[in-house]
């Protein structure tokens, strides 16, 4: 009898328990197809460490890139990958959107020019065609950054190219261009033969911002889930910084695509540029940044910080 007795409690402890609770679970919408800028975040879902805050990831790619800050305020996912500018001017539009992380903590966009060709100075960009993907933020930019060299945007001619913007410049269709990122169209010309002239917005004139945010609706920005997504993505962007061999595997393991000289290249520039602590959240330079798209004139006054950017608790 007395052998059967810590079976009967066990027995009665299983009856009881009952099934273990599901994770709770955050569609992520990204900004982009997945790539390496995206790589702490398959890093926290493929090695666990959003298993280990309880925490079922799904990270989407949108079918139109402009899409998810609207999916995320329809409440059709829970975290938007998006752009600090972006997030500025979704504010804007009424678009009830707010910063709980950073995913990217510099910029990435520069203007671009062909080393050996006619640009080798900001001020030699008087009278040329420059290709463009988006107009708005890449227009105040430039024109901040012609504004050191003492040039205006009429100096120059803007050409939408759309998103090709290494063929635009491969082919001589234009001198320059601007929103080529540092960590990708530059290793892209390297491998086509030609290198790279750059020019870094937050040394001519522009303020630095964050590339990459994660933001939430606004009303569901304080949901306990984004704190524990926070508290993973930060142990795994550590993990990741600092086993950079590892994090290409895990990566080439998710997208075999990715398994090229190019995105190998583009995940080594791109992980020290990961926010080693996602959740903080710089008061002044946001401030400073959101003063700076004022003064351009993309957005017609500054919000209190609070309503549309955090620091998860």
């Amino acid at each position: 009898m007395s052998r059967r007795l810590p079976l009967l409690a066990l027995a009665g402890a299983l009856l009881f328990a009952g099934p273990a609770a599901a994770a709770d679970h955050v569609k992520v919408i990204l900004d982009w197809f997945l790539n390496p800028d995206h790589a702490t975040l398959v890093v926290a879902r493929d090695k666990g460490f959003f298993a280990k805050e309880d925490l079922d990831v799904e990270l989407i790619a949108p079918a139109d890139p402009s899409a998810p800050p609207r999916l995320v305020a329809a409440g059709e996912a829970d975290v938007a990958v998006t752009y600090q500018p972006d997030l500025h001017l979704s504010v804007k539009e009424g678009i009830p959107l707010t910063r709980f992380a950073t995913l990217i903590e510099t910029p990435l966009n520069t203007v671009m020019a062909l080393e050996g060709g006619p640009v080798k100075t900001l001020a030699d960009l008087k009278g040329k065609k420059i290709g463009y993907s988006v107009s708005g933020f890449e227009d105040a930019i430039l024109a901040a950054m012609l504004a050191e060299a003492g040039l205006k945007l009429s100096d120059v001619t803007l050409v939408n190219v759309n998103f090709a913007l290494t063929a635009a410049l491969l082919s001589g269709q234009v001198d320059a261009v601007v929103g080529g990122y540092r960590n990708f169209e530059a290793t892209e010309l390297e491998l086509a033969g030609k290198k790279a002239v750059v020019f870094f917005p937050e040394e001519h004139g522009v303020p630095p911002y964050d590339e990459l945010i994660l933001a939430a609706r606004t009303d569901k920005a304080g949901d306990p889930r984004f704190a524990r997504f926070t508290r993973a993505l930060e142990a795994a962007t550590l993990w990741a910084t600092n086993h950079p061999a590892e994090t290409a595997a895990i990566l080439k393991a998710a997208e075999p695509k990715l398994d090229d000289e190019l995105n190998r290249r583009a995940l080594a520039d791109t992980l020290p540029r990961f926010a080693k602590r996602p959740g903080a959240l710089d008061h002044v330079r946001t401030e400073r940044f959101a003063a700076f798209l004022k003064a351009r004139g993309l957005i017609s006054d500054i919000p209190l910080i609070d309503t549309y950017a955090i620091e998860p608790k």
